[in-house]
């Protein structure tokens, strides 16, 4: 049944809301790696401990999503949203009183990674992308996921100074309340879903389509790669650069910076996007990676080396998500963008899991990320291999025409 949309919830609307709710689930979940070092030095744990968490969060995040995206595909977004919400704010609070790491994991692995199935792209993507005309959806999915990357440059400085300030236990309670803005904020998003374009499909036929279709195979593994590279990058660069003689504050600052130079390229490539190929753009942002990564490998590591770095991989960052996206919308149709994305999404977290805790376990076997940082340039280059054979023509269902 389709629910009355009121006449204030425009596209503008829901755009300007799903970009702040991105804003902030996505800004809050990027200062992890902040917190790295001073919870690892007061409770005593290796690193592999702490990435294990965080990557544990990324693989309940991305196996969580398929049913959140299902759930907001059928039942409208809005409940989804604020339950979601209501996981991640509780994730955080109690995860600054976790004092093993089997609490730790509780609380900042399966509670915030719950939190953020319902709070990010998937759901929100989903909600954009229907409420958006064909020729506007890359563009607009590209502005939207720029609010995740303005809450990466935003919030990041801020959870800094919250824990030089008041110390890591504070700050988590105080991001806490940050996330805790989300919840009035779905009321947008509660958008009671029409059904779309292949209204008639039941899920277990969209599986069954999108499970034969090789492109959403490439889809899914092209974004397997990128969760690798930017959960390994997040989290542990700025101990990357700390062990290499430079100051935290270098570190926060160049993932500060990855997050704002990522509002130009989500911008840009959302825009890119809606004017030619999505899968060529796709293979131009993972082949850059891999030369950006290598370049950075081989200089000496500077401050000015970091940061330029971090400017490069913030405009091919997270350029990806309008693209893939909006690939998805484009093949399969909008009646389970959501559901679809989620899934594809999955490899994305797959990806995010190997990424986080694999960079903390070579540390820890090697006390180098030097491996680390060689395996995510052979995966780059593996995934822009994977993109270039996408099909971008919607698929034709005669029986549902």
């Amino acid at each position: 049944m389709t629910l009355t949309k009121p006449i204030w919830r425009t596209p503008l609307i829901i755009l300007i809301a799903g970009c702040v709710i991105l804003t902030l689930s996505m800004g809050v979940r990027h200062t992890a790696g902040l917190f790295l070092q001073p919870m690892t030095l007061d409770h005593g744990w290796s690193r592999e401990t702490f990435s294990f968490a965080i990557a544990l969060q990324n693989l309940v995040w991305g196996l969580a999503s398929p049913f959140a995206g299902a759930l907001a595909d059928r039942h409208g977004a809005g409940r989804t949203v604020v339950g979601a919400a209501v996981l991640y704010v509780l994730g955080l609070v109690l995860m600054s009183q976790a004092a093993s790491p089997l609490a730790f994991d509780l609380t900042a692995g399966v509670l915030i990674g719950l939190g953020l199935s319902g709070t990010t792209f998937a759901v929100i993507m989903g909600v954009i992308g229907r409420h958006t005309t064909p020729e506007k959806r890359s563009l607009a999915l590209g502005i939207a996921s720029a609010g995740g990357s303005f809450g990466q440059f935003a919030v990041l400085p801020i959870g800094q100074a919250l824990i030089t300030a008041y110390g890591w236990q504070s700050a988590l309670v105080l991001l806490a309340c940050g996330v805790g803005l989300i919840a009035p904020l779905a009321y947008a998003m509660a958008d009671g879903h029409k059904p779309a374009a292949g209204g008639g499909q039941s899920i277990a036929q969209a599986l069954r389509e999108a499970g034969g279709q090789k492109s959403f195979h490439y889809l899914f593994w092209g974004y397997f790669v990128c969760g690798f590279q930017t959960a390994f990058i997040m989290l542990h660069l700025p101990s990357f650069l700390v062990d290499g003689g430079l100051t935290a504050n270098v570190g926060m600052t160049a993932v500060a910076l990855i997050g704002l130079f990522n509002i130009f390229g989500s911008f840009l490539f959302g825009w890119a996007g809606g004017c030619g190929s999505k899968k060529n753009l796709l293979v131009l942002i993972y082949a850059a990676r891999a030369v950006a990564i290598l370049i950075f490998m081989m200089l000496p590591l500077t401050t000015v080396s970091a940061w330029v770095f971090a400017a490069v991989m913030g405009i091919l960052w997270l350029g990806t998500v309008p693209l893939t996206n909006g690939l998805v919308a484009q093949i399969f149709g909008l009646r389970y963008m959501s559901m679809l994305t989620g899934i594809v999404f999955l490899g994305h977290q797959l990806g995010s899991f190997l990424g986080a805790w694999l960079g903390g376990r070579i540390f820890d076997q090697t006390g180098s990320y030097e491996l680390a940082w060689i395996i995510a340039i052979v995966l780059s280059v593996a995934a822009a291999l994977c993109s270039w054979p996408i099909n971008e023509k919607p698929l034709l269902r005669p029986a549902t025409a």
